[in-house]
């Protein structure tokens, strides 16, 4: 009975120590394939947004690109991370993307290299930003493309903001300003 209750003490304890992962420590790939570690990111508020360039929300790029310049830089930035997820609508090379947000809507904010932000195939950092159990705040699921993650400047996620929600929503300007 004792070794059961060890073991089911362990088997607790896990999610938790799985838990203290930050965001900062992890290390993905820009658009260009090099290595973009968020450590980097140390000190800053970050907006996380899966992207598709086939989508009746993508302009929102525009959107983006205009938070980026206006509130971007030392204490703010935004880091795009294309996905093929819903219905296709991200189905370019990370080349193809990388031109397409540049030529289309003057992208300027760091775009990472495509990943999948649900399924069997989901990112690690995804799987980190819609887990309770190792982000520590709460469950979500991408529910399309667009979605925002907020995280604050220790690399903890604050707010899940919903695809539709314009990038100038006052929430999310109080949110940068606060």
């Amino acid at each position: 009975m004792k070794t059961l209750l060890l073991i089911m003490s362990i088997m607790l304890t896990i999610p938790q120590l799985k838990a203290q992962k930050a965001f900062h420590d992890f290390v993905v790939k820009d658009i260009d394939g090099k290595e973009y570690p968020l450590s980097a990111l140390k000190g800053k508020k970050v907006m996380v947004v899966n992207t598709a360039s086939k989508c009746g929300l993508t302009p929102q790029y525009a959107k983006l690109e205009k938070l980026y310049k206006t509130y971007g830089g030392n204490n703010f930035i935004i880091i795009g991370f294309p996905a093929n997820n819903f219905l296709s609508q991200e189905p370019g090379s990370n080349e193809q993307i990388k031109n397409f947000c540049s030529n289309e809507y003057g992208v300027s904010f760091p775009m990472m290299s495509k990943i999948s932000v649900k399924g069997d195939d989901i990112h690690p950092l995804y799987r980190w930003l819609t887990e309770k159990n190792l982000n520590g705040v709460e469950d979500s699921s991408v529910s399309w493309n667009f979605q925002k993650y907020l995280i604050d400047e220790q690399g903890k996620l604050v707010k899940v903001v919903s695809p539709r929600t314009d990038p100038f929503d006052d929430e999310i300007i109080a949110w940068i300003k606060g």
